[in-house]
């Protein structure tokens, strides 16, 4: 995968890049496996906004992946490389054997016509998925499962990797793009390789409007609000927060004040990502 970079023909053009899409070899996606995709603007289940500045966007249909890689033993043919609006990585439509399709997320090196497999006979090969008590320490892994057949959960964006460093009895120890280590149970599946359209991270999208066909509104300053509407609001001209801290419009600490609840998975984490 390559980027373009656009002439700077208006102020929006100016910086912007996007994907050149070399890598996609089927345009139109298999209708078997699409579903409706209905958009919630960020709110729950009760209808409150649970997360600001969503909304709107391009209209998408949902593309149904094979995160669980439960085909064991069954060899499938790479059918096509295509592109998914939902995600940042590639996916492969891999035709199997037995007659049944499903999409994967596409790693790099996979080509058209290439064989993937899953299950403990599988070649350490990018695309394959094998339990990680069969993977040599130093190897890339992505779709990772948290826990036996659940399906892969970590490690899923576009030119991601983690590593798999050792192996100790019943565990795993994987090293996770974001610098975390963690003990992973070694009959948990993973797929071999990094994921791909690794260029991803350097797309420019250059102008605001791009950035509403993707669903994310605006967001405004708090300081350019009403004390009413927010801690840092209010004041003739630029003013200071006037407290101890920045704030949530909900007047919460923002900017490093840790909100994760404690997790049952919490003892499986070696190091944090974080000091």
């Amino acid at each position: 995968m390559a980027l373009k970079f656009y002439k700077p023909t208006s102020p929006g053009r100016r910086r912007m890049s996007g994907s050149t899409f070399d890598e996609i070899t089927k345009s139109k996606p298999e209708k078997a496996l699409l579903k409706p995709l209905k958009k919630n603007a960020g709110r729950n289940n009760q209808g409150r906004m649970t997360v600001r500045h969503r909304g709107g966007g391009a209209k998408r249909r949902l593309r149904i992946i094979d995160f669980k890689r439960d085909k064991i033993g069954v060899p499938g043919r790479v059918a096509a490389i295509e592109y998914d609006p939902n995600r940042s990585a590639r996916i492969a439509l891999i035709h199997y054997a037995d007659g049944e399709k499903r999409y994967i997320l596409a790693p790099l090196e996979l080509r058209v016509d290439d064989t993937v497999k899953s299950g403990e006979d599988a070649e350490l090969k990018p695309g394959n998925a094998l339990p990680m008590k069969l993977i040599p320490g130093g190897t890339p892994i992505h779709n990772i499962e948290l826990s036996h057949g659940r399906g892969g959960q970590l490690v899923r964006g576009a030119g991601t990797a983690a590593q798999l460093m050792v192996k100790e009895g019943d565990y795993a120890l994987v090293r996770l793009p974001s610098g975390e280590m963690r003990r992973i149970r070694s009959e948990c599946l993973a797929t071999i390789g990094q994921v791909g359209n690794a260029e991803h991270q350097g797309i420019e999208l250059g102008k605001a409007g791009r950035k509403r066909w993707l669903g994310i509104r605006p967001s405004v300053r708090g300081s350019a609000m009403s004390p009413r509407d927010h801690p840092h609001g209010g004041g003739e001209g630029r003013s200071p927060i006037g407290m101890p801290g920045p704030k949530t419009p909900w007047g919460k600490p923002a900017l490093g004040y840790r909100t994760r609840k404690p997790k049952s998975s919490d003892r499986l984490i070696v190091k944090r990502r974080r000091k």
